[in-house]
This record gives C-alpha cells, sequence and structure tokens, in this order.
C-alpha cells in the first residue's frame, strides 16, 4: 500500500491482515515471566450478610501461593471503586454504595467477586477456589426495578431506604402541565429498555505486577483507552500518583462500553502481585462475562407527548426508573441521565420537555455503558409517541413527522434541553430515506406477504445523538529515522478500523504515503493528554487532533523549508507532502524536510528544532449525527416468528472519512440494535439468580437472521470541528430499537391486535398477542396502561 489516500477513500483495513493470520496481540495473548494466575470465588447468593469466608483448605493445596479476602485488600488501604463524574455536566452525587475489590461484609449480587486465588496454574488457581468456603447467611432480594422502590422490598443501602439513590429532574413542571391541559391530544405509552449483556467476542483479560523497589504498578488490560483506565485505578481506588501506574492496551476483540474503566479484578489482581511480588494474570471466562461484567439499558419508561389541533407537538414529557444494579459505581448514573435527556426532543420542533430520573439499586449486576447508553432510549421514547400518536389521530407517520421536523431554516437550532444543533439536513434525510426503503411499494409487499399467510408492518424512526462532548483529545506525531511517521493518540482502537481511518486523516493532511504512517496507542507512559474510545467520538476528537497537529507540523515546515531552501518564508507553499517556492522549482519533501533538519548540525535558535509536533483539539459543546431508518418485518401470526424483510438507513455522518469502515459501522449497531429489540434479554429469577447465564440461554442474533441493510450517506459537515465530522459508533444501535419497535406496533395494529408487548419481541410475545386476541391464550403479555 504504496499510494497516498486521502479522506473520503473506501480504504480497506491495515489491521485485518494481521487480525485473519492470527498475529493479532490481545491481552491473553501476552504471558510474562513467573507470572502466576488467579481465580476468583463468587457469590451464589443475590443477597446476603458475609459471616466468613475460610480459605485454609485452599492455602494448602498444591501450587497455591495466596488466597485473599475483602479484608485483605480493604486493610491496606485500597478504597473503593467510586462514582466518577463526567467534566462538565452538573449532577447530584448518588448515594454512596461503595463497590469493593472483594465483597466485605454483605453480597449483593449473584457473582460478586468474595475471594481470589492465585496459583502457579490457572488449573491448580480453579481447584483451590472450589475449596474456599464462604458462610452467606441469605437475605431477601429483589431484582425488579418496579418491585425494588415499593415500601416493603428488600433494601440494599441504609442510606437508600426506597433503593433509589439518585432522582434528576429536568424542566418546568408547571409550563409542561398546562401545554398537556391545553392539548387537543395526548398520546401515553409505557415502554421497557430490557436489559442486555455487550458480549464482545474478547473477554476481559488482565495482567498486574508491582515492582516494590519503585513501587509502581504495571497492568496490561483491554481496555477502551488507557488514561480514561488509569484516572479510574489512581484517583480513589489506589490512591497512588499516576506515574506510579502504567498502564498498556494492546488489541482488543470488541468493547461496546464494558471496557470504558477498570472492575473489581483489575483492582483485586495489582493488590495480589504487589503482595506476591509476582505477576498475576487473570482471564475471565464467557461465563463470568456474562455473571458480573457490567450490563446495560434495563429500564421502564412512562412517557406521554402533548400535541394540538394542527398536531404540531407541544411537549414531551418521561418518567423513567433506571436500573443500577447492586452498585452505583462509575459513570452509570450519568448515562441516562444526560444521553436520554439530550435525545428527548430528537430533531423536532418540541418546544417543551420534562423528565425525571430514577437511578434504582437491586440485587442485580451493576449497571455501565453499552452503545448508545441512553440515546437509542431517548429515540425509543419520541419515536413510539410519535407513531402510536399518529395511529390514533388517524394521521399519517410521515406526514406527522413532517409537520414536526426541524426545517433548515431553523439551524443552528437550540433545543428545549440546551443543546445547539450546529448543521443538519432533515427533510431530506427523511426524503432519501423513503425513497431508498421504497416507502410506496409497500402496499404490494404487504398483499404479497397477506398471500403468504403473514403479516407485514413497517417502521420509521429518526434518530439524532449528542456524542464526542469530552472536552479534549491529543495527539503526537514523529517523524522516525527510517522514514516513518508515529501517530500516537489516547484513543483505543476495539474493532473500528482507527489504524487505517486515522492514518488516512494523516496522508491527506501532509501529503505522505499511508505505508509510512504508523497509529500508536495504549501505554500510558507515552500517550498526549485524552480519555480513550467511547460515545462516538473517536474520530471527532481524536481526528481533530491530528489536524491540529498537522497544521502546526505544516507551520513549523514552511519556516524550516525557507532557512534549507535559502528563501522568504512568505514565498513557501505546502502542497501534495511538499514545501515549494513559489515560482521556482525549488522544494523539499516534508519526510524528507523532517531528515535534513534531523541532521547533525544546529539550526537557528529562533527556527523549530524539528518536525515533531503535539496538538490538542478542545470542543465546547456536543456532536449530532442524525437520521433516518426504515424496518420491514414479515410475521407469522401461527408462529409468531419474525422476520426482517428490508432495512434503510439514510445517515448524516458529517464527512466521511472511509465510507466503508463507516458502513461497516452502520451495519454492525443496526444488528446490536435489533438483537436487544428481538433476541437479548438477562433474566433474573426471584431469587436473584441469572437464568440466561450462558448462550444456550442468552439469545444472540446471527447473521442470518437479518438481511444486509441498504445504507446512504448524505453529509451535512459538522461546524464543530475542523474535519466536519459527527460521529458514527453508535448510530445504528440509536436508531434501530425504535425503527423495529414500530414494525412491530405496526403489524400487530394492521392484524387489529390492540395489545402491546415489551422488548425483546420473542416469538412466544407475539403468539400470545395474536391469540388473545381469538381467546386462545391468557394475556400474559403486559397491556399499555
Amino acid at each position: 500500500m504504496s499510494e497516498t489516500f486521502g479522506s473520503s477513500q473506501p480504504l480497506r483495513r491495515r489491521e485485518d491482515i494481521r487480525f485473519i493470520t492470527g498475529n493479532g496481540r490481545f491481552t491473553d495473548d501476552i504471558n510474562v515471566p513467573h507470572q502466576a494466575y488467579a481465580c476468583f470465588v463468587r457469590s451464589t447468593h443475590a443477597h446476603g450478610i458475609l459471616r466468613s469466608v475460610v480459605t485454609d483448605r485452599a492455602r494448602s493445596l498444591p501450587g497455591v501461593i495466596g488466597v485473599f479476602t475483602g479484608k485483605d485488600i480493604h486493610s491496606s488501604g485500597i478504597g473503593p471503586i467510586p462514582y466518577l463524574p463526567i467534566p462538565g455536566f452538573p449532577m447530584d452525587m448518588p448515594v454512596d454504595t461503595p463497590r469493593h475489590a472483594l465483597a466485605l461484609d454483605r453480597v449483593r449480587y449473584v457473582g460478586e467477586q468474595v475471594a481470589v486465588v492465585v496459583a502457579e496454574t490457572l488449573a491448580q488457581a480453579i481447584d483451590a477456589a472450589e475449596q474456599v468456603e464462604v458462610d452467606i447467611e441469605d437475605l431477601p432480594a429483589v431484582v425488579d426495578i418496579e418491585q425494588a422502590i415499593q415500601p416493603n422490598a428488600p433494601n440494599l443501602w441504609p442510606l437508600a431506604p426506597d433503593n433509589v439513590v439518585l432522582t434528576w429532574r429536568f424542566g418546568d413542571t408547571s409550563k409542561v402541565d398546562a401545554a398537556f391541559a391545553s392539548a387537543a391530544h395526548v398520546t401515553r405509552l409505557k415502554l421497557i429498555n430490557n436489559r442486555v449483556v455487550a458480549n464482545p467476542l474478547e473477554p476481559r483479560t488482565s495482567i498486574a505486577s508491582h515492582d516494590s523497589a519503585t513501587d509502581r504498578y504495571e497492568l496490561t488490560v483491554s481496555s477502551q483507552g488507557v488514561l480514561y483506565f488509569l484516572r479510574g485505578l489512581c484517583e480513589h481506588t489506589l490512591r497512588a500518583s499516576p506515574d506510579k501506574m502504567h498502564i498498556r492496551t494492546y488489541d482488543v476483540g470488541g468493547a461496546f462500553g464494558t471496557k470504558e474503566l477498570p472492575y473489581p479484578e483489575d483492582v483485586a489482581i495489582l493488590y495480589a502481585a504487589r503482595i506476591l511480588g509476582r505477576p498475576v494474570k487473570w482471564t475471565g471466562t464467557r461465563s463470568e462475562q456474562i455473571l458480573s461484567d457490567n450490563h446495560a439499558r434495563d429500564a421502564v419508561i412512562d412517557c406521554a407527548l402533548a400535541l394540538d389541533r394542527e398536531a404540531n407537538f407541544l411537549a414531551v414529557r418521561a418518567t423513567i426508573l433506571n436500573a443500577m444494579g447492586a452498585y452505583c459505581s462509575y459513570i452509570a448514573p450519568i448515562m441516562p441521565i444526560r444521553n436520554t435527556t439530550n435525545g428527548l426532543p430528537l430533531l423536532y420542533k418540541t418546544p417543551l420537555v420534562e423528565v425525571c430520573q430514577k437511578m434504582v439499586v437491586t440485587n442485580s449486576t451493576p449497571i455501565g455503558p453499552y452503545r448508545g447508553a441512553g440515546r437509542e432510549q431517548g429515540a425509543l421514547i419520541v419515536e413510539r409517541l410519535v407513531d402510536e400518536a399518529a395511529r390514533e389521530i388517524g394521521l399519517d407517520p410521515i406526514a406527522l413527522r413532517r409537520r414536526n421536523v426541524l426545517p433548515n431554516s431553523a439551524i443552528p437550532y437550540t433545543t428545549p434541553t440546551g443543546r445547539t444543533y450546529d448543521s443538519g439536513d432533515f427533510e431530506s434525510v427523511l426524503d432519501k430515506a423513503l425513497d431508498l426503503a421504497d416507502w410506496n411499494g409497500f402496499d404490494a409487499r404487504a398483499k404479497a406477504s397477506k398471500k403468504g399467510g403473514k403479516i407485514r408492518g413497517r417502521g420509521i424512526s429518526f434518530f439524532i445523538e449528542a456524542v464526542g462532548g469530552i472536552p479534549f483529545e491529543g495527539a503526537h506525531i514523529r517523524f522516525g529515522d527510517d522514514g516513518t511517521v508515529s501517530v500516537v493518540l489516547a484513543t483505543q482502537s476495539q474493532g473500528q478500523g482507527h489504524e487505517t481511518s486515522f492514518s488516512q486523516v494523516v496522508a491527506c493532511q501532509l501529503g505522505i504515503p499511508l505505508d509510512s504512517i504508523r497509529i500508536c496507542q495504549g501505554d500510558s507512559f507515552d500517550i498526549p493528554r485524552g480519555m480513550g474510545s467511547f460515545a462516538s467520538r473517536s474520530m471527532i476528537m481524536a481526528g481533530s487532533a491530528i489536524k491540529v497537529t498537522c497544521d502546526l507540523i505544516i507551520e513549523k515546515g514552511r519556516r524550516l523549508a525557507a532557512h534549507v531552501l535559502e528563501v522568504s518564508q512568505n514565498d513557501i507553499e505546502f502542497n501534495a507532502g511538499m514545501f515549494r517556492a513559489a515560482g521556482t522549482d525549488l522544494g523539499i519533501g516534508v519526510r524528507e524536510l523532517a531528515a535534513r533538519v534531523r541532521a547533525p548540525g544546529k539550526l537557528p535558535d529562533h527556527l523549530p528544532q524539528s518536525l515533531d509536533s503535539s496538538g490538542e483539539f478542545m470542543v465546547k459543546d456536543f456532536h449530532f449525527p442524525n437520521g433516518c431508518h426504515i424496518c420491514e418485518i414479515e410475521v407469522d401470526p401461527e408462529t409468531g416468528v419474525i422476520k426482517v424483510a428490508r432495512y434503510a438507513v439514510v445517515a448524516d455522518f458529517g464527512v466521511i472519512i472511509n465510507p466503508m469502515i463507516v458502513r461497516g459501522q452502520l451495519h454492525g449497531g443496526v444488528a446490536q440494535g435489533l438483537g436487544q429489540a428481538l433476541f437479548e434479554h438477562c433474566v433474573y429469577d426471584e431469587r436473584g439468580q441469572l437464568v440466561t447465564g450462558s448462550f444456550m440461554d442468552y439469545a444472540m442474533p446471527r447473521a442470518s437472521n437479518f438481511p444486509e441493510p441498504e445504507a446512504t450517506f448524505h453529509e451535512v459537515p459538522s461546524t464543530a470541528n475542523p474535519l466536519g465530522i459527527k460521529g458514527c459508533g453508535e448510530a445504528g444501535t440509536t436508531g434501530s430499537i425504535p425503527a423495529i419497535a414500530n414494525a412491530i406496533a405496526d403489524a400487530l395494529a394492521r392484524a387489529g391486535v390492540n395489545i402491546m408487548i415489551d422488548m425483546p419481541f420473542t416469538p412466544e410475545k407475539v403468539w400470545r398477542a395474536f391469540n388473545l386476541r381469538k381467546g386462545a391464550v391468557k394475556d400474559h403479555n403486559r397491556a399499555a396502561p
């Protein structure tokens, strides 16, 4: 690949050669000298008093070098995993629910870490873990968030007697009350955002070591950014200076939000490595991943939309119970609070928004970020309300959307939740989506489905996201002696194709061959200021930091080229990788210039001493990718089986660096959204035991379940960054969940079934809805209020 590629080129991913030939370097591939192996003892009780943890028998087994409990770690001064505020968002602190590396006096969910065994081999660690005797006095458990807030529900934390650790309100209640009182029509819905597990291909793995001479820790870990991980460990938990913690991340096999921040296992093996004076490795199994990695979603939503006589939106109101799991740690509360609220106006002229959100603890695995992270919840609320409102008042759903969508003349637009949409062309996106989906050809397809005994439904959903708002990201660019150019970033690829797309930005800006560019990430000791990869921010923030840094290089280069070529700096032009003296044949390439100024011989003090540069991009507000999803389904009323027959997306992601990679991101996001809506669901029984603890019980979608989405882009550059990018990582999920929910509702309505069913829309639920209409079964589906 010697060509110079720039932006907007569908270049194949450079890193895939390494992956498909088995040369990726994932954390579990790494072994260090003298490492020992860790295995965790986990609670089998959802709620109970931890009476004792007896380790004598385990310690006596061959190969065992250490067995540690929560009291051991706590007495060493290591703190719990904290709530970690996000800069720039004012929010009350939640009730303190300290999550220790190992349970201290109580367990609060099945799978909670109780002890860690370290041995010479993994097999020995596993055998010894089975000999740890754990005495837990069983306590009543509660796993349902609606039941958890009832007066007599089991209590998890004394400071939250109603199991609500935080209540957050936004909006002017009196104005919203008045809008609803004056409304010609009000649509009300109760929605469930079902609990899911992210399930990346690579389970979490960590390798910890400690140097007693320098009191320095080292941690190799599968993460979404080593600096964000570093902050989580050092500030509160280990209470260590960042220069005493060296974190490395290599290749990462998927994350989707679950690898943003440290887990109890990371803290426990760091402690074990310090005490034992040996590196300690832990690799989670798939069962452990499903049981104890952060779960996601899990909310009960009561929402309403008020409309006037002309079907103009007056106000949206939502009351939301958001699950936190057993512990309210790190950023769990802020995701639904900030992201759902930002999404409630969507891209409509909705003058008023009111929301009340309660963060509820239950005896279940803690909740964490997952693709969408509350943005999908905002879109689900609004787009389900819009479709139901259209059905109730007898108006075409497209006509209702056209009546209320923001026109181009309204941009820039400040929403009632305080965000400012800097760019957008929402009506054109809708028109393109209708054409791409062949909206007008639906009736013919529905007739064909009917002849085959099936019922066809269609659903449409706008989406808009507020992403990339965490304020800073940096880049270092260095020129090597061998002609390579190293780009050092704090973001971390987990499969997004950063090595390719970031290289395209550098190649475009500096005019150098793509194969000379090296993207470097994952070393906390050699990295610019930054955060990591999440919230669809990587290309927005790190890409813009690269652009800023390239501009610095070009400015330095003009000064240095003028010196080398012995011409005036005002005469130097830069284009396609060359500095040239205007009107002459004098010129020098950027890499040749870098080598020339690095050669022996002192440059004048007033000149830069090299082309190596560091830059940083700061952002004041969010970016707003948006688009429209249209889903068509076929339902078999005899079996309840749903087939996704057609899927179309038109998306405005701003300027696109690599259309092929972006299309892949979009396809993957759609599959994850449809997976949640149709298949995936974490289910606990009434005693808090996880019923869906393996892929035998937790239904994962397959490629054969979905058609390949038809996707096209409508690029409206963002004005908020120098590349015009808006972000794409979560958009497929955010738009697909409400699109298929609307398609299900449409199919039921066309069949005369006036019953609401909740996600996931399983064949059993659909079958019961059809047969309930016939009086053949009892109602086990929840009807809408």
